[in-house]
Formats: C-alpha cells, structure tokens, sequence
C-alpha cells in the first residue's frame, strides 16, 4: 500500500497554511468565536510571523517549525473529526484504543507535512480571503482563499470548518479540486483491507518515524 507521495502532501499542506494568511499583516490572537473569515486569517497571521520571526523556515531549522507547527496550527485544527472522516465506516470498527492510536498517528503524518512544507515559505507569500458564499450564520461552511506566491502562480484554497463549543474547528482541505479528507479516504480503506485497522496504524507510525 502506497500513500499519497510527499510531494503531493506538501503541497496540499503548503497552500493551506499560506492560503490562511499574509505573514506580514499585523495580528492579533485568533479569535476563534469571531467570523470564520477572519478566524481562517488570524490563525495562518500567527504562525507564519511566529515562524518568520525565528528564522526557522529559511534556516531549514526543522526542529523550530515543527514547534511553530505545534504551538500555532494544531490548537485550532480537529484532528480527531479529520481521522474519523478520513477512516469513514471503519471507525465505528475499531475499538476505543484502536481510535486513539489511529488519530495519533495521522496527526504525526499531517504534522510532519505541514512542517516540511513550511520550510518554503518566502517573504513574497500574499493571500486574501475570497467573497464569502453560503449562510454565514451556519455551523459548517467552507471558507474561500487566494495564494499569491512568488513565482506569480495563484493558487484557490477551500476551507471547511465547524463551529464547535470552543469555537470554529479547521478539519478539511481542498486543494485544486483535492479535499484532503476524500484523499485519504481511498488510501485508508484500501490499507485497512489488505491489513486491518491495525496495519494502518502501523503504516502511518513508519512514515512518521
């Protein structure tokens, strides 16, 4: 069973967290109770000034952007909902620890691939958050953004996020017509058929290593 190459995930991951925002607009904390727009913005304003302030990306400090990574995406990102979808019918096979083990790892397999492809990240980076569509007032939506990179490539990024008890929760991707969620579905089942929920884990804990 092969996985999406790296190549691939780095992309998806590289446009996501730039398409969330201009490294260089002044920021505040993001406030996740607020408009989803602004939420989306704020979140990438916060990590990638963290990240640039550091030095870590143009230095290829690997060790400083995982930190960045910890410390400024993963806070607003619902890992567990992203697992859950991503492994579909099979969730509800696997036992509680077998849920657990399997989140764990997929969080170490996004994290790793947000973290590599942030070490690209330039001065020259610009996005904007696109004209909103749908019902504002909604639980569920998707987020629109633009990415302006430095080779004057543009990019259209979707978000979709759920508002939770805590606030608004990024768990979903698209990436030209690629949702990040439906991706991994098809490589999830395809592993868990030839090896178990189980050989998945064990799958996902090897590319992490």
């Amino acid at each position: 069973m092969r996985f999406p190459a790296i190549s691939l995930l780095q992309r998806l991951a590289l446009v996501g967290l730039l398409g969330l925002g201009a490294a260089q607009a002044a920021h505040a904390a993001p406030d996740a109770t607020g408009a989803p727009d602004k939420f989306v913005q704020q979140v990438a304003d916060e990590a990638l000034a963290a990240l640039k302030a550091g030095g870590g990306a143009q230095a290829g400090d690997v060790a400083r952007v995982n930190q960045v990574v910890m410390q400024h995406i993963l806070p607003y990102v619902d890992f567990e909902k992203t697992t859950r979808l991503s492994a579909g019918r099979y969730w509800r096979q696997a036992t509680p620890a077998q849920q657990k083990e399997l989140a764990e790892a997929f969080r170490g397999t996004l994290v790793r691939t947000y973290a590599g492809a942030l070490t690209r990240v330039d001065n020259q980076t610009v996005s904007k958050t696109l004209p909103f569509r749908g019902d504002a007032k909604a639980d569920d939506l998707v987020v629109r953004t633009q990415i302006s990179q430095s080779n004057g490539q543009n990019t259209s990024v979707d978000y979709r996020l759920e508002k939770t008890s805590s606030g608004w929760k990024i768990y979903d991707l698209n990436v030209e017509n690629i949702w990040l969620i439906q991706n991994y579905r098809n490589q999830f089942a395809q592993q868990i058929n030839q090896n178990g929920i189980d050989g998945l884990i064990k799958a996902l804990n090897q590319r992490n290593q």
